[in-house]
């Protein structure tokens, strides 16, 4: 953690350098000390230090300085750093000033010059200063930080993409919250550029886009090789099981995803059926050990970064990124899972991000403190979710066509929501409209069988129904079921186009597509289990293919 910052100035360097010298033997070990001979200089210092969200303990400041009085100067660093404690340091033809300054600028203790020696008249009143001030110091916040609107669709995508990714990051509301109102007056900062990202450093991004903000976090978004064995397309749990055989196997392996690691379940707030984890783990952690093996195994990890068409020459795949760039392959492994339908309901489009939600509990569960939230879904991941809300909602709907969720949830869900006392199924039902301003306000909920309609209130609406392929984006003559989902192995002869298009001897491999050496693992593959263990073990099965490809050409 930071040390808080002892901030001395006068324009006399030798005093300045004795004060400094003084300051460091006796505090050096829990306080870092700063000095400058400049007034404008220590506040055009102020801001930076603000950006990197260091604290200040304390300003000890001369009170004749050329560019500005001391008194003033401690006015001054006062707005940003209300909290620190102000010291005024004077000869004695200067006692007056200090002591209208005590009211001026609530002044808290006034130094005589000489201070010799430092044991009698200088450490104990900065001691009794800084105890006074550690009894009230709460640490800050370490890291990112976001600043926005609650409501903002922008707000949630960067708050979804860094919590996706596993970077942790502070929230701050512009409309409520001091310290984000504060950094957008210090920085000059236009209101409808937010949201904005702070980071360590003291820079600073207005309204990034998720690859520049990727960037700046340590994330690569480029291939730095001219040939890889296997590109896998989709960090789901298809595409990390496939890229942890793929680098430990020894292959030149490329692992592409378009937001965060994870897929679907890498936002589940709690996976019970994971076999090996008894007492169940979240999405967010199951992500992250996979990654973690990725990485130790040399797979190159391209995110944010998304695949906008692949081409073939000859034996050789050649991947279309989104910002232009190339990269070339030998086998491609498709692994880009399914994402929620939208709901059809009226101004659905308007509030989603602004109260309306496609998985992403985790991120807003804290904005609805409180309040009543409705789930529509009756899944696993809408389960999983309800009862990760139900610590933060005051109450809890889950919303679903059929009477109850037997049919569609496993038991050790359905007992826990059962077991949930601010937990209610509302079966029978579908959400038909929503209200709001800004944001969403209200639900209207429609009863299937006697048309009943029930306007309510709602913090928020969370949306799990359904699964659609992510295959919108192949250009490639894939042969796709009649949803989208990609065909594979021997289901492929079925299709007259397929006995046009395959031209070797042999059939498919089980997981390959009709396009040879590309193959499709997890979700996204027609007949595919929807299970987060079946999806593993196809990303693994699909590597030993992929060797068996490439050993025949």
């Amino acid at each position: 953690m930071t040390k808080p910052i002892l901030f001395v100035i006068d324009d006399d360097p030798q005093v300045l350098r004795a004060v400094a010298r003084d300051l460091i033997k006796q505090y050096g070990k829990n306080y870092r000390v700063l000095s400058t001979a400049s007034a404008l200089e220590a506040l055009e210092s102020l801001k930076e230090l603000q950006n990197k969200n260091e604290t200040v303990a304390l300003f000890l400041s001369d009170q004749r300085m050329p560019e500005m009085l001391g008194v003033e100067f401690l006015q001054k660093a006062k707005l940003v750093f209300p909290e620190a404690k102000r010291l005024l340091l004077t000869a004695y033809s200067d006692t007056d000033a200090a002591i209208r300054a005590i009211n001026d600028v609530q002044l808290d203790y006034y130094l005589m010059k000489p201070w010799d020696p430092p044991e009698e008249k200088l450490f104990p009143a900065i001691t009794d200063q800084l105890e006074e001030w550690q009894s009230r110091y709460v640490p800050v916040f370490q890291g990112i930080r976001v600043v926005g609107y609650q409501w903002s669709p922008r707000s949630h995508q960067i708050k979804d993409f860094l919590s996706g990714n596993l970077l942790p990051y502070l929230w701050l509301d512009v409309e409520t919250n001091e310290t984000a109102q504060k950094l957008i007056e210090l920085n000059a900062i236009d209101e409808k550029s937010l949201p904005v990202v702070f980071f360590e450093d003291g820079k600073f991004l207005l309204n990034p886009d998720l690859q520049a903000l990727g960037e700046c976090t340590g994330m690569q978004s480029r291939a730095s090789k001219p040939m890889y064995d296997v590109a896998i397309i989709g960090a789901g749990p298809a595409g990390l099981a496939a890229a942890v055989y793929g680098g430990s196997e020894g292959l030149n392996t490329a692992l592409i995803e378009k937001r965060a690691p994870g897929g679907q379940a890498g936002t589940s707030s709690r996976i019970e059926n994971y076999l090996g984890f008894p007492n169940g783990l979240s999405g967010a952690e199951l992500s992250r050990r996979a990654i973690s093996q990725v990485t130790r195994f040399g797979v190159e990890f391209l995110s944010p970064q998304e695949v906008q068409n692949i081409q073939l020459k000859d034996n050789y795949k050649i991947i279309t990124l989104r910002d232009g760039s190339t990269l070339n392959a030998r086998s491609i492994i498709i692994t880009t899972g399914v994402d929620y339908r939208a709901l059809e309901a009226t101004d659905i489009e308007k509030f989603t991000g602004a109260g309306i939600y496609y998985g992403a509990s985790n991120t807003e569960a804290h904005a609805c403190k409180n309040q009543d939230v409705y789930i529509v879904g009756g899944g696993n991941s809408a389960g999983q979710s309800a009862m990760y809300l139900s610590n933060y909602a005051a109450r809890v709907f889950i919303v679903v066509r059929k009477p109850d969720l037997s049919s569609t949830m496993s038991q050790y869900l359905i007992d826990q929501i059962n077991n949930t006392p601010n937990i209610s199924v509302v079966g029978e039902t579908v959400v038909g409209q929503v209200f709001g301003n800004e944001k969403l306000e209200e639900v209207c909920l429609e009863h299937i069988n006697t048309r009943e309609r029930k306007q309510v209130k709602a913090a928020a609406l969370f949306i799990f129904i359904g699964a659609k392929p992510v295959t919108d984006w192949i250009q490639l003559s894939i042969i796709k079921d009649e949803k989208g989902f990609i065909v594979t192995g021997r289901d492929l002869l079925k299709y007259e186009s397929f006995k046009k298009s395959w031209k070797l001897s042999r059939e498919p491999f089980l997981l390959e597509t009709c396009s040879p050496g590309i193959f499709a693992a997890g979700d996204v593959r027609s007949g595919a289990m929807n299970r987060v263990a079946s999806a593993v073990g196809e990303g693994a099965m699909a590597i030993k293919f992929v060797h068996e490809y490439l050993a025949e050409n």
